[in-house]
């Protein structure tokens, strides 16, 4: 993925965040807490879990403002990256417990169901950074099944130009099935909170 120079607004709402602006923190929350509760819902498959998830990454950001690192990608990325990481230490805590109590299941079945929702956050991951013109061909191709000829046309590009968009989304995706180590992605970002 390019690592474009991130925009402004997210240099200034980390700056807003460094000096305790509430405000900030509020306007943060509106902007991405539907993205990190999707993308928390989408490992843990729990509406409750994944609006702690939401509350712990909000929390996180405003405890520790200067952990985002301009210099690795735009903010809406290392807000994926946060959530994606600790939606799966959340689930492999949770799987391991009931898998302890109830004896049900196998070592191999917690880890290959741990290994699915990685592979699942890091494609929502991996989307949610893309640049947003490959981005909207996506979605217009596989979300609202439009055709490269169909999406050139609802973008105003060239035919060429939009299946150079979707071929490189698509790369990008196929990515997501490559085994990485715990923590994969933009250096730093891969701890849990």
């Amino acid at each position: 993925m390019a690592m474009d120079t991130p925009p402004r607004w997210d240099r200034r709402m980390q700056q807003r965040l460094a000096r305790g602006e509430a405000a900030a923190l509020g306007e943060l929350y509106d902007r991405f807490a539907a993205l990190v509760h999707n993308l928390a819902h989408r490992v843990l498959d729990d509406d409750d879990a994944a609006d702690q998830i939401t509350r712990e990454v909000f929390g996180y950001i405003w405890e520790n403002p200067d952990a985002y690192d301009p210099k690795q990608g735009n903010m809406r990325a290392w807000i994926a990256k946060l959530t994606q990481s600790q939606a799966v230490h959340r689930l492999r805590q949770t799987e391991a417990t009931a898998y302890a109590e109830t004896g049900r299941g196998s070592v191999e079945e917690l880890e290959q169901k741990v290994r699915r929702a990685s592979v699942a956050a890091r494609a929502d991951y991996i989307v949610t950074s893309m640049p947003r013109p490959l981005r909207a061909a996506l979605e217009l191709a596989y979300f609202q099944r439009r055709d490269y000829r169909q999406t050139a046309a609802d973008l105003g590009v060239t035919e060429d130009e939009a299946r150079r968009r979707l071929r490189l989304g698509l790369q990008l995706l196929s990515s997501a099935n490559t085994r990485h180590p715990e923590g994969g992605g933009p250096p730093g970002y891969g701890r849990a909170l």
